[in-house]
């Protein structure tokens, strides 16, 4: 069975490309993203909202199954000095060497996939024995009403914008191979900033 998330993803893409100028997470994208070095695996990487945050020296490889969020990352990756290599894949069956990268990115992807844990454990292999794994994702809330809500409505967000709403991305993490370092929650405890390592 084909996935049907390219496609929904591909009518998001012009969304996406707004938030360039008006991205309300550009806060704490800085905050987890902004010192990062070396070879660096960027998953889901959509139209590279994260480029700004990158230093110069990164050699940046970026997998996206969208094809049109890859059109609007390569020409935004025109206005960076860094190398990148946009790949269009599924990071669900993508496959790359053990101890690829020193840093593995991943920004608003774990609600999409339909086995995060397998994905995270993908990570832990992928990312050098030194190296880090950054996570920023939207997940289950701390606020009960609130958690109760994004349960009711789950299906209904997988639907509409291919993502689960009621996932609890510490709770993955923690179930992975990965090693969970820190985390902060922000805005009822609905965005987490994970940082791990493999």
């Amino acid at each position: 069975m084909q996935n049907p998330l390219p496609k929904k993803f591909d009518k998001q893409a012009n969304k996406y490309d707004k938030l360039r100028t008006h991205d309300k997470t550009f806060k704490y994208r800085q905050k987890i993203f902004s010192d990062i070095h070396g070879e660096v695996l960027e998953v889901g990487i959509g139209v590279g909202l994260n480029f700004p945050l990158y230093n110069r020296d990164v050699n940046l490889t970026g997998v996206d199954f969208s094809e049109e969020m890859l059109k609007r990352a390569r020409q935004a990756a025109k206005e960076y000095p860094f190398q990148t290599k946009l790949i269009q894949d599924d990071v669900e069956t993508i496959e790359f060497p053990e101890n690829s990268f020193d840093v593995i990115v991943s920004s608003g992807t774990l609600c999409g996939y339909q086995n995060p844990l397998d994905v995270l454990n993908n990570f832990q292999k992928w990312c050098r024995p030194d190296g880090k794994v950054l996570l920023l994702e939207h997940g289950l809330s701390t606020n009960k009403p609130l958690a109760w809500l994004q349960k009711s409505l789950d299906p209904l967000a997988v639907k509409v914008a291919g993502c689960h709403a009621n996932r609890d991305i510490s709770g993955l993490v923690k179930s992975s191979k990965l090693q969970f370092v820190k985390e902060e929650r922000y805005l009822a405890g609905n965005v987490y900033m994970i940082w791990a390592k493999p």
